[in-house]
C-alpha cells in the first residue's frame, strides 16, 4: 500500500472533520509538553531526550500518569507531587498555546490539506519555543533557526503547495529566495544598526568617580548590571580614563576597554584577564557602552521563517514585528517598567508577525495591491 491512498482527502473526510479538531488539540498539547522540555533545557546546553522529564528542583522522575498535558498541571494546582515545589504556569500555558495552534492550522488548513495543517503545527512549533526562550534567555538556539531553516527547505521539497506551487523546482526556488531575502535584509538592518547606533555615549560630570565590581557598572546615580550590557563576546565597553589604580600600578589618561564575555580587558597597552581584576575604581567623564538592536539569532530566524512562507512573508514580518516591538516598547517605557536604553527581545515579535502573514497573508496581499477587501 503505497502513501498516496493515506493523503487522498477523501480517505480524511470519511471521519467527521471535527473529529480530526479534537485529535490535532489533543496532539498539540502532547507536543506543548516537549516544547516545554526544549524551553527548559535548550540555553542551558542539556540533552531534550535523556534525562526523562523530572522536577527541577528535588529531581523526582515524573511518571508517565503524572506527565498528561494540561490535566497534570491543573490536578497538582502547580506544584510538584513530590516535594510541593511551584511548578511555572509558563507549562500550562505552552501546552495550552501549543494545542490550540494545531487546532488552528487544522481548521485552517485542513480541508485543503491534512499534511500542509501538520506542516504549518510544526512550523508554529518552532516559533512558540523560540518566543519563550527569548523572552527569558534572550537568544534564539540555532537548533530551532539553522535547524528550521533545514527543515523547512526540505519540506519545500515534499510539499510544493507549501509555497502554493505544483512543481518541486518553483516550491524551491521560493523556499531559497525566503531564505536569501529573510537573512540578508535582516542582517544588512543589523550592521547598519551597529554602524549608526551600536554605541551608547553616557556623559558624566568632569571627575565622576566609576566602579566595576563583580556583577555591575556603579554610577553615582545607578548601577547597569553586566547582564544588560554583554549578551555577545564582541560586546566591549570604551572609556577614556583620568585616573585608573590597580593594586601595583597606576594609570594616567588612558584608553579602557573591556569584554567581559571575551575575557578581556586592556588597559592602555596592558591586557588583563577581568576575572584577576574583580573591583576597578577609576576617573572619567564619559562611558560608551555596546547596544544592538538585533543580534545574529533574530537574522536566523527570518532566514527560517522564509524557508516556510517565502520572501514575501520575511518582508512583512521585519516591517510589522517593528511596529509590535515600537508599540510594546513605548508601552513599558510609559508605564516604567523598562528604561530606554533597556534591551527587549526581538524574536517574539517576528514570530508574531509571521503568524498573522500565516493566516491572513493572502488577504493581506489582495488589500495591499487593490484586490478583494479583507473579510469581516
Amino acid at each position: 500500500m503505497g502513501i498516496e491512498p493515506i493523503l487522498d482527502p477523501e480517505v480524511w473526510s470519511r471521519v467527521p472533520f471535527h473529529f480530526w479538531s479534537l485529535v490535532c488539540f489533543t496532539f498539540g498539547c502532547m507536543v506543548g509538553s516537549f516544547l516545554n522540555v526544549c524551553i527548559h533545557r535548550m540555553p542551558l546546553g542539556l540533552s531534550v531526550v535523556s534525562p526523562p522529564s523530572h522536577c527541577p528542583h528535588c529531581k523526582y522522575a515524573i511518571p508517565w500518569f503524572l506527565n498528561l498535558p494540561l490535566v497534570t498541571w491543573l490536578s497538582l494546582r502547580g506544584k510538584c507531587k513530590n516535594c510541593a515545589a511551584p511548578i511555572s504556569p509558563r507549562y500550562f500555558l505552552v501546552e495550552l498555546l501549543t494545542g490550540v495552534t494545531f487546532l488552528g492550522c487544522w481548521l485552517a488548513f485542513g480541508r485543503e490539506s491534512a499534511w500542509l495543517a501538520l506542516v504549518y503545527s510544526l512550523f508554529l512549533a518552532g516559533l512558540i519555543t523560540a518566543t519563550f526562550i527569548d523572552f527569558e534567555h534572550f537568544i534564539i538556539p540555532d537548533e530551532v533557526t539553522l535547524g528550521g531553516i533545514v527543515v523547512g527547505f526540505i519540506l519545500s521539497l515534499g510539499l510544493p503547495v507549501l509555497h502554493g506551487e505544483s512543481s518541486v523546482t518553483g516550491s524551491l526556488l521560493k523556499s531559497l529566495l525566503g531564505i536569501g531575502v529573510g537573512g540578508g535584509v535582516v542582517y544588512f538592518i543589523l550592521r547598519m544598526g551597529k554602524l549608526l547606533f551600536g554605541r551608547q555615549k553616557i556623559e558624566l560630570p568632569p571627575d565622576t568617580r566609576i566602579v566595576f565590581s563583580e556583577s555591575a557598572v556603579h554610577l553615582p546615580d545607578r548601577d547597569i548590571p553586566y547582564e544588560e550590557i554583554f549578551y555577545r563576546q564582541s560586546d566591549t565597553i570604551h572609556m577614556q580614563v583620568r585616573r585608573l589604580e590597580l593594586v601595583d600600578r597606576c594609570y594616567i589618561d588612558v584608553t579602557v576597554r573591556l569584554a567581559l564575555l571575551a575575557k578581556r580587558l586592556e588597559i592602555g597597552d596592558d591586557q588583563f584577564d577581568p576575572e584577576q581584576c574583580r573591583h576597578l575604581e577609576m576617573v572619567a567623564s564619559e562611558l560608551v557602552l555596546p547596544r544592538e538592536a538585533m543580534g545574529l539569532g533574530d537574522v536566523k530566524f527570518m532566514a527560517a521563517i522564509g524557508a516556510f512562507l517565502g520572501w514575501q512573508a520575511t518582508i512583512f514580518s521585519l516591517m510589522f514585528s517593528s511596529m509590535i516591538g515600537a508599540a510594546v516598547g513605548v508601552t513599558l517605557i510609559g508605564l516604567g517598567k523598562r528604561e530606554w536604553s533597556s534591551r527587549l527581545p526581538y524574536g517574539p515579535y517576528i514570530a508574531a508577525a509571521a503568524v498573522v502573514w500565516l493566516f491572513a497573508g493572502s488577504w493581506i496581499l489582495n488589500w495591499i495591491f487593490g484586490g478583494p477587501s479583507l473579510p469581516p
